[in-house]
């Protein structure tokens, strides 16, 4: 610690004042220590700097500026006493009255800048010390103060309204080197949302999300106004005529497999050749009957299909027979592990897609994020009913902010003013605003000065 001296008049420097206040003024300490936080519980003081001591340095000056101005008019009253009370002249009573007035003032101002920081002269003083000792009310009226004055709605909105937002955020954004840079921004924050992201987590929600949101939807009715739409607009005919063309040539290709099935469920006591005639009957027909569904558009088969297809549509939307049994074998569906698996895949699909698209500079996404902020920015330039919106939404937001959590933030200016050590807080501020101080005892002594001379000098003419 530094060499300490009381703060007196004379004393050499801000720094040595102040740890008198240390070290003469302990019981005026106690107060101020009562109030400061355990030192297990006490927050960090903000950093003493280099810029802090130069301060204090300039304060050295303006106090020792001061005191010698103040031993001065001290001097002067001594020798203007001297000359009065020899005699040597009228002008020694004005002179010793503006010089003892000035020490009065030059007093008074030094005992009110020096309560500021600490006791004078080490003696405990009701109202002296005010920063250490009032140290949390002010950081609490500070709070109070900058909520009332700051986090109003009225100044909020205020501020925002002159502001602009809207048209600046337009033109900003307009600039196809800034939309780039916001583009590439975002897809960051994509790249990096979905790398913090687990797996398993996702995949564990998106599962339960389409799993539950099956479930608790009815399929049928949908799927029946489907196909009823399909069956109208006659769009099942290429997949009919895909599923004829297959079976002809399947038919073609295991000729062997259809005669031996044929064969294979013919009685035991018929001939073997009989069962392979029939077989061979049997067999032209279904390649005869496939290929003129293939060939033939109006095939009555394929007017059956339609009209099964149409019932179909009809009893998945009003039969609740079929109904029931749609949601059943749904039900049945969901539940097998093999469908929860491609469902609890899909996510990993998606999120590969993304990764790939945000990194790509000339992706797909990215190019239409792009596009979309330069057509964004260009409406919000020269619209004014957009801008009038964007402005609207951004001023409602920081009205929530600052109405809802304005306890919390003004609660942050006292807790972290609490939380600083009052003697280390009160040298900063010293620091700071010292040097001014030392102005108000330089002015002290001036104007007391001249209130001085001009008192005397109007009592001497009322009283001659």
């Amino acid at each position: 610690m530094e060499r300490t001296e009381r703060d007196q008049p004379g004393g050499a420097s801000v720094a040595d004042g102040v740890d008198a206040a240390g070290a003469s003024g302990a019981a005026g300490d106690v107060d101020g220590a009562r109030r400061r936080p355990p030192a297990s519980t006490a927050l960090p003081p903000f950093a003493y700097t280099a810029a802090d001591e130069e301060k204090r340095r300039g304060v050295r000056r303006m106090k020792a500026t001061a005191t010698g101005l103040l031993l001065l008019v001290a001097l002067v009253f001594v020798l203007a006493t001297w000359a009065k009370n020899e005699g040597l002249g009228g002008w020694a009573g004005y002179v010793a009255a503006a010089a003892e007035a000035g020490m009065v003032g030059a007093l008074a101002d030094w005992f009110a800048v020096t309560a500021l920081f600490r006791h004078p002269l080490g003696i405990p003083i009701p109202h002296t010390a005010i920063i250490p000792n009032k140290k949390d009310q002010l950081g609490a009226s500070l709070g109070s103060f900058v909520g009332e004055n700051f986090l109003s709605e009225d100044v909020v909105r205020r501020r925002l309204r002159s502001v602009g937002i809207g048209s600046r955020l337009g033109a900003w954004l307009a600039e196809p080197a800034h939309a780039d840079r916001v583009t590439a921004e975002l897809s960051t924050a994509l790249r990096g949302a979905l790398t913090v992201l687990r797996d398993a987590d996702v995949q564990a929600v998106v599962g339960e999300a389409i799993t539950r949101r099956a479930e608790a939807a009815e399929i049928a009715p949908g799927i029946g106004k489907t196909l009823e739409k399909v069956v109208a607009d006659g769009a099942h005919h290429r997949a009919v005529d895909l599923i004829c063309t297959r079976a002809h040539d399947w038919l073609v290709l295991h000729s062997d497999s259809v005669m031996d099935a044929v064969q294979g469920g013919a009685p035991g006591w018929t001939p073997r050749f009989v069962d392979k005639r029939v077989g061979e009957r049997v067999y032209k027909e279904l390649v005869r009957f496939v290929t003129e569904m293939r060939d033939m558009p109006g095939h009555p088969a394929r007017a059956a299909i339609d009209r099964f297809l149409g019932d179909f549509a009809t009893d998945l939307q009003a039969d609740t027979d079929t109904r029931v049994r749609v949601e059943r074998m749904k039900s049945e569906l969901l539940s097998r592990s093999e469908v929860q698996d491609v469902i609890a895949s899909a996510w990993a699909s998606v999120r590969a897609m993304i990764i790939s698209a945000a990194e790509d500079d000339r992706s797909e996404l990215r190019l239409r994020a792009r596009a979309s902020l330069l057509s964004l920015g260009s409406r919000l330039a020269t619209d004014s009913r957009l801008q009038a919106k964007v402005d609207g939404w951004v001023e409602d937001a920081a009205v929530y902010v600052v109405t809802t959590y304005r306890s919390e933030i003004t609660s942050l200016i006292s807790e972290t003013v609490a939380g600083w050590d009052a003697e280390h807080t009160s040298r900063k501020i010293e620091a700071h605003i010292g040097r001014d101080l030392q102005f108000i005892r330089i002015n002290g002594t001036v104007v007391g000065a001249l209130a001085g001379l001009v008192i005397y000098t109007i009592a001497h003419a009322l009283g001659a």
